[in-house]
């Protein structure tokens, strides 16, 4: 981002993916700190199946802690913790 201000409500709608570059979800709201002037969560929806399925009931979403944000632009980039929870649970199953 280039420093400029932008609107909160520029966030909704906006695709997620994790900083591999896998589909996460879409913005539906912003939870706001109006104490500090902060965002402090995203909520996400339309969420990719294949890394909630069994997790997360179908049309429900999740909520993203803002500081897992990396970048924001024409798509939202969040650390890879989803990718990583699916992995170990994964793993967890072969064992």
């Amino acid at each position: 981002m280039d420093g400029t201000p932008q609107e909160i409500t520029n966030l909704v709608g906006r695709e997620v993916y994790s900083n591999n570059g896998v589909f996460v979800g879409e913005v539906r709201d912003v939870h706001l700190d109006f104490e500090r002037q902060t965002v402090t969560e995203l909520a996400l929806q339309d969420l990719n199946d294949e890394l909630f399925h069994g997790r997360i009931d179908p049309g429900k979403g999740v909520m993203v802690p803002y500081r897992w944000v990396r970048a924001v632009g024409d798509v939202i980039l969040i650390n890879d913790v989803v990718e990583r929870y699916k992995n170990e649970e994964e793993e967890q199953a072969i064992a």
